[in-house]
């Protein structure tokens, strides 16, 4: 037995380089593969070759494919950073600085400006946040190596060697998320080459250096996934105390059949709307609740998730200087603002914990500091940035 354990290790290293080098020889594989793919798009033979020169498998895109925040993180937690009051400022600072592209993407597509102004916030934080990974390395990675979705990164690296091919984005441009998402308002590469178009008459669609093209390309977006010029996407209602019935953004039910079942208005005064609606309680029977009108799923197909959707909704409502979420989440433990998650950082900082910069991303070595305190101050360990431990951090309570 005791051989044995001293074998495993030993071992360990030759398993871990034969894995390795499969894994290399079938991503190779792969991409001889996809050359003839490539090419029935349009795609030469010498931009494959260029595009494709000394690219490796990158395996932390496979990691990236299980911990997507819009379906793991709480709704409340979600939105604490993207529709905080920093984000809307900056927003309106937008707004001004951009406003003649603004009402020309509204007037060209009918998409207000707030609507393409938050979905520009969420998706990059006004181009602050465009990500960073290069567009043919992640997305050949997920084609050849991924354990599912294969055939959706092969085809958006193929849509991106298309646009190479084109010369609307420079190829040493091209970065973004994992997943493929890039520019300003973080397009997939299939949806660029259907919906990107032109917003400063230069003749191209470059949604990474051109913030006109980006923001007409959104409006484009949203009005082909069928937003209603001058409706409204939903509101947040009141709903009774037992409430039974159905919830969900589908399906939909008339304005009139809602207010049957007593919900009103937040403010307690009558629904209003046209068309259907549905009832969408992001955190169950005890939180916020909002009727979502077709605007609403319009925002919800750039991206498929509700809190996604709702982060654009509110904070466009929040550019437009309505209020935000006024119902209470059903948590005893509030989400922080992004000014709040530096102040937690340069207070861990200051206990001697290595954090990297106070910028308010949460990463794994802010979590890590965190299940520390959580330990110390015992509480269930879960690495979350919440109002309690930053409380006990400016108390003195650790």
């Amino acid at each position: 037995m005791r051989a044995y354990r001293l074998a495993i290790p030993l071992a360990l290293p030759f398993i871990l380089l034969a894995s390795a080098a499969s894994a290399q020889s079938g991503f190779q594989s792969c991409l001889a593969g996809l050359r003839s793919a490539a090419a029935a798009k349009g795609v030469s033979g010498a931009t494959f070759d260029r595009a494709m020169a000394g690219v490796e498998p990158d395996m932390k895109i496979i990691e990236a494919m299980n911990n997507q925040p819009e379906f793991k993180t709480p709704i409340w937690d979600y939105l604490g950073t993207l529709v905080d009051d920093e984000k809307v400022a900056e927003g309106r600072n937008m707004l001004r600085q951009y406003a003649s592209v603004f009402a020309a993407a509204e007037q060209r597509f009918g998409v207000d400006r707030h609507t393409i102004a938050a979905v520009w916030g969420v998706e990059s934080d006004f181009g602050k946040a465009r990500g960073k990974w290069p567009l043919v390395q992640s997305l050949a990675t997920g084609a050849c190596l991924a354990p599912r979705r294969n055939a959706f990164f092969k085809g958006e690296l193929l849509a991106t060697l298309q646009i190479i091919q084109r010369g609307d984005v420079r190829p040493e441009r091209l970065f973004g998320s994992w997943a493929g998402a890039f520019g300003h308002t973080q397009f997939i590469p299939s949806t660029y080459l259907r919906l990107a178009v032109d917003g400063d008459g230069d003749g191209r669609r470059d949604l990474v250096d051109s913030i006109p093209d980006a923001l007409h390309s959104t409006a484009n977006f949203m009005r082909k996934a069928g937003w209603v010029t001058g409706a409204p996407w939903g509101y947040e209602v009141r709903v009774p105390d037992g409430y039974s019935g159905p919830s969900g953004r589908n399906p939909k039910h008339p304005v009139s059949s809602w207010a049957a079942r007593g919900i009103v208005k937040f403010d307690g005064s009558p629904l209003n709307g046209a068309g259907n609606a549905g009832l969408l309680m992001p955190a169950g029977r005890n939180g916020p609740a909002f009727l979502v009108f077709k605007n609403y799923d319009a925002a919800y197909s750039y991206n498929g998730a509700d809190s996604y959707a709702l982060a654009i909704s509110l904070l466009s409502d929040r550019l437009r200087g309505k209020p935000g979420v006024q119902g209470q989440w059903p948590t005893d433990d509030l989400p922080l603002s992004r000014e709040q998650r530096r102040e937690l950082q340069r207070l861990l900082i200051s206990r001697g914990y290595n954090v990297g910069e106070p910028d308010g991303a949460v990463g794994s070595l802010t979590r890590t500091a965190i299940k520390e305190i959580e330990s110390k101050l015992g509480m269930p360990q879960t690495g979350r940035p919440g109002e309690k431990v930053l409380r006990a951090l400016k108390g003195g309570r650790v």
